[in-house]
């Protein structure tokens, strides 16, 4: 059986965060929900990756980094050109970004980017979960 792993994160400020992984990452709005006027979930779709904004009425703290790490994120893979036009538009944006492009040591072209509210996003060239040989 197969299964699709899709990333939900609540935002205090939904709007934010939906305008940011909008116009910083690419993906799109492809659903909203609003519950009186204020938007309360919204689903945003790049390829094959899924994100679910929600609404945070609850309070939810958000690590503070430790270095380059906030100790936990999301993965977001594309090819080196779009890892180098995200870092332009996460720039831009005024995006804390905590690691500039660069090559690791295991071939990965990536930047690590904090969202508007703290949240880490890693954005890269390595495709996990492909075994060796595949």
């Amino acid at each position: 059986m197969s299964a699709h792993l899709t990333a939900f994160i609540c935002y205090r400020d939904p709007e934010a965060a939906v305008g940011w992984i909008s116009d910083v990452l690419g993906f799109h709005v492809v659903r909203t929900y609003r519950d009186g006027g204020l938007l309360a979930h919204a689903e945003l779709r790049r390829g094959d990756a899924v994100v679910c904004v929600q609404r945070d009425d609850r309070g939810y703290e958000v690590p503070e980094p430790k270095g380059d790490c906030v100790g936990s994120g999301l993965y977001v893979v594309l090819d080196a050109a779009e890892v180098d036009a995200v870092h332009e538009r996460a720039t831009t944006a005024g995006t804390t970004v905590l690691i500039a492009p660069e090559t690791t040591r295991w071939g990965n072209f990536r930047i690590e980017l904090l969202d508007p509210e703290g949240r880490q996003w890693s954005i890269g060239t390595y495709l996990p979960g492909v075994g060796d040989g595949e």
